[in-house]
């Protein structure tokens, strides 16, 4: 796979910084002690040594916008060329984890997919095509129909590979924030050129928040993982957020903020109006920006202190802002009301 490191964007300063034992010590932040986590004060982090990314946030206040507009826009803002898209695989992962007729908005929407898919093509990309590996329901074609994503893939031909029951490729696990040592990725997601994040902007009753990282989830076939991916529930929600983004170094974020979810999500929760799509090429930055648009604390977000300095910026004097403000556009979620989930609340 052509793969540019989830640290390394176009607006980075510096390279990833490798802390030393005594800089890890000396730190208000997270304490790396065997690959796992010792949280420490609220509003801490590592040090991110001017480590810095952009991300564009662009208004849509309905899926009739012309969303195609909204995301070449994020594109050009990031510096994401012709040259750099002509030729290449395009593989996009929308979040489409369960499904309900009175619940939309818990799948990323397919006006978005079929959007950026044209944004893609309109650059020269070789392929774009649409991969997912459901959490929940094991019968695909059944989520792609009740979402409604299935007849938008069909009348816009792009294809679906469904990646629970992909070949798979065994590989290092290059976090290493959990024990595995090695990660199982289908063979699709491995031969793509780029890998597309494109999460619903949601709240997570266990992590807070999903969104691009988490959406990463996705991509862990179930047939290795299970429903719904118990063995990655069982190393750790943030850790496995964190290896799974570092092997997998997704290539872009493409936030489906227009109706979001908040209270018990990532499926229970009611919609919420937000009205924006969120872009980056650094999903870490991208989570750290979304957190903030929900009106949320990224300091409460375990996954997201554990990846500062490491895999991207969280602090807010290190993501370059493009397109609206933040304060713009910010829309307060409420989260569950559970001990656990009080650090997020900002």
């Amino acid at each position: 796979m052509a793969q540019q490191s989830i640290a390394n964007t176009a607006d980075q300063a510096t390279s990833t910084w490798h802390p030393t034992r005594r800089q890890v010590i000396g730190v208000g932040g997270v304490l790396l002690v065997g690959g796992g986590f010792a949280w420490t004060a609220r509003r801490s982090a590592l040090n991110e040594r001017g480590l810095r990314a952009g991300v564009f946030i662009g208004k849509a206040p309905t899926y009739d916008a012309d969303l195609v507009s909204v995301i070449r826009a994020g594109f050009d803002s990031l510096g994401i060329t012709r040259n750099e898209v002509r030729g290449k695989r395009i593989l996009l992962k929308p979040n489409l984890v369960e499904t309900a007729e009175s619940a939309p908005h818990i799948n990323t929407n397919p006006a978005m997919v079929v959007a950026a898919a044209a944004a893609f093509a309109s650059l020269g990309a070789k392929e774009v095509f649409v991969a997912e590996g459901q959490g929940h329901r094991r019968d695909s074609r059944l989520v792609l129909d009740e979402s409604g994503m299935g007849d938008a893939l069909t009348r816009s031909r792009l294809h679906f590979v469904d990646l629970n029951h992909d070949d798979v490729v065994v590989t290092p696990n290059k976090g290493k924030w959990t024990s595995l040592r090695e990660l199982h990725l289908p063979r699709t997601l491995v031969e793509a050129d780029w890998v597309v994040s494109m999460p619903k902007l949601k709240t997570h009753h266990w992590a807070g928040v999903t969104c691009a990282m988490k959406n990463l989830f996705g991509v862990m076939p179930g047939i290795v993982y299970g429903w719904p991916k118990n063995v990655l529930h069982v190393h750790g929600i943030p850790e496995s957020i964190l290896d799974i983004n570092a092997t997998v170094k997704p290539h872009l974020a493409i936030v489906d903020g227009i109706v979001g979810m908040e209270g018990d999500g990532p499926i229970m929760g009611p919609p919420k109006a937000c009205g924006c799509v969120i872009i980056g090429r650094n999903p870490v930055a991208v989570d750290a920006t979304a957190v903030r648009v929900m009106g949320l604390n990224p300091y409460g977000a375990k996954y997201l202190t554990g990846a500062s300095g490491r895999l991207g910026p969280i602090h807010e004097q290190n993501i370059i802002q493009r397109g609206e403000r933040i304060a713009d556009v910010r829309t307060h979620f409420t989260v569950l009301d559970v001990p656990h989930l009080r650090d997020i609340v900002a």
